[in-house]
């Protein structure tokens, strides 16, 4: 029983010891409303990733508007973002950078990053909302969501 136990937590802790995210909270001090993002869809695998950092940023609140070559005039915060996909037996998402900034600053960033292209990692398999909804939600984790 005492192996079961040992051999169970060990594999627990390589199982979930796979995935990295790092996150740089966005100052909740700050009067963010408005969003413009860059289309970076040539940067991401998944088309979907667009429209989830949106669905992310207005369920705390925040309004975005998406933005192809010209930074609009009236964007005061804009983000960008970049991910990448590995495949096994289907396409899963390996590594994604959210970066937001105010003019020319960095004023708060997030990366989701499968270790070793995920190898014994449960989430690998997960679909791209379930791994990117946490780390949008961890970002803005000063601004209270919208009812």
């Amino acid at each position: 029983m005492k192996s079961f136990l040992l051999f169970s937590f060990s594999l627990f802790v390589l199982l979930s010891g796979c995935t990295v995210v790092t996150v740089a909270p966005v100052d909740s001090t700050l009067d963010i409303t408005h969003v413009c993002i860059k289309d970076c869809s040539d940067k991401c695998f998944d088309g979907r990733m667009l429209y989830l950092i949106q669905d992310g940023f207005q369920r705390h609140g925040i309004t975005t508007e998406v933005y192809n070559s010209e930074l609009p005039p009236e964007c005061e915060y804009t983000l960008t973002y970049y991910c990448q996909r590995a495949r096994d037996t289907a396409s899963y998402l390996r590594h994604a950078e959210i970066r937001l900034y105010h003019g020319k600053s960095q004023i708060g960033n997030a990366e989701y990053h499968l270790r070793g292209g995920g190898g014994f990692a449960l989430n690998e398999w997960a679909d791209t909302k379930s791994n990117i909804d946490p780390v949008i939600d961890e970002l803005l984790s000063g601004f209270q969501p919208s009812d």
